[in-house]
C-alpha cells in the first residue's frame, strides 16, 4: 500500500503565500481539520494524538520533510494527509531548517507494524530532491495525488 491509497484530494493542503508564516501548532490543526472533513474522526482527537507525538520529539526530518504520525482506536485503516506549503515553515526539524511538505498518518492501534513500514515508504518517497520540488510546484489537490501515483507507480482512480 503507498501513500497515495492512504490520502484523498481534499486532504491535501496547499499554502501559496500567508501573511503570518505557519508555525508547527497550526499545521497540526490544519491536518486535523482536514482529515475530520474526510473521515468520521473527530477533529480534537485528530490533533490530540499528533501534538502528543511532537511534544515527545519532533517529526521534522530534515531536508524539508516532517512526518507527524499517531494512531487511534478508532479507525479500521491507515489516513494520510498533507500540508505542501511554499513559505517555510519552523517544525523544530533535526536539521534545523524549515520544512515545505508535511504528511501526516494516522493508523489503528492495532496496526504498529504496518505504521512503521508506511513511515518507512513515505520516507523513502521524499528523499529525492527533485520529487519534493516537483510536489511543490503542484497547484491542486488533484495535482498532488496524480504525482505521488505516477512517482509510486500507481495509477489512482
Amino acid at each position: 500500500m503507498g501513500l497515495v491509497d492512504l490520502l484523498h484530494p481534499r486532504r491535501i493542503h496547499i499554502v501559496l503565500a500567508e501573511s503570518v508564516p505557519l508555525a508547527k501548532k497550526a499545521c497540526l490543526s490544519i491536518l486535523a481539520d482536514v482529515v475530520a472533513s474526510t473521515t468520521p474522526l473527530p477533529r480534537d482527537e485528530v490533533r490530540r494524538v499528533l501534538a502528543e507525538r511532537e511534544d515527545l520529539q519532533s517529526t521534522g526530518l530534515g531536508e524539508s520533510v516532517a512526518i507527524p504520525h499517531g494512531s487511534l482506536e478508532e479507525l479500521d485503516h491507515q489516513v494520510a494527509a498533507i500540508i505542501l506549503s511554499r513559505p517555510p515553515i519552523d517544525f523544530e526539524a533535526i536539521d534545523d531548517k524549515p520544512v515545505h511538505i508535511i504528511v501526516a498518518v494516522l493508523s489503528p492501534k492495532r496496526a504498529a507494524g504496518e505504521h512503521l513500514k508506511t513511515l518507512a515508504r513515505i520516507s523513502r518517497l521524499l528523499r529525492t530532491p527533485a520529487f519534493r520540488g516537483r510536489l511543490l510546484e503542484t497547484m491542486t489537490g488533484e495535482e498532488a495525488l496524480a504525482l505521488i501515483a505516477a512517482e509510486e507507480g500507481t495509477v489512482k482512480p
